[in-house]
């Protein structure tokens, strides 16, 4: 079993939070209909943050896009482009390694090619 992390690894997790499940649902479908990302996980979540001087504690879906650090900045744009936020959250987090299969599925879903 091949566990070496391979240098070229392309894989990312992007973060997101969306206020309803209709729009997480929505901004999810869209980008994986749009080859953005193989697969995006919703979970409910409780934030608290401080928003435009206010303490706010709200009910929120985090999203998990699962993609390619190419894809970044054109998933950023659908994201921004359809989300009800102001500034909504919108993190990128590298991915050290994983499954070799499911690197592989995650690039060939998202359009790209397996090295």
């Amino acid at each position: 079993m091949d566990h070496a992390i391979p240098n070229d690894l392309d894989a990312v997790l992007v973060i997101a939070t969306a206020g309803s499940e209709a729009e997480a649902v929505h901004l999810a479908r869209a980008a994986v209909e749009r080859q953005l990302a193989a697969c995006v996980q919703l979970l409910p979540i409780r934030s608290i943050y401080m928003w435009q001087g206010q303490i706010h504690d709200d009910p929120e879906l985090l999203l998990l896009f699962k993609t390619r650090r190419a894809l970044y900045a054109a998933l950023e744009a659908c994201i921004r482009e359809q989300h009800s936020y102001d500034v909504p959250e919108i993190l990128m987090l590298p991915v050290q390694a994983g499954l070799p299969a499911y690197l592989a599925w995650l690039v060939e879903q998202t359009g790209g090619t397996t090295p």
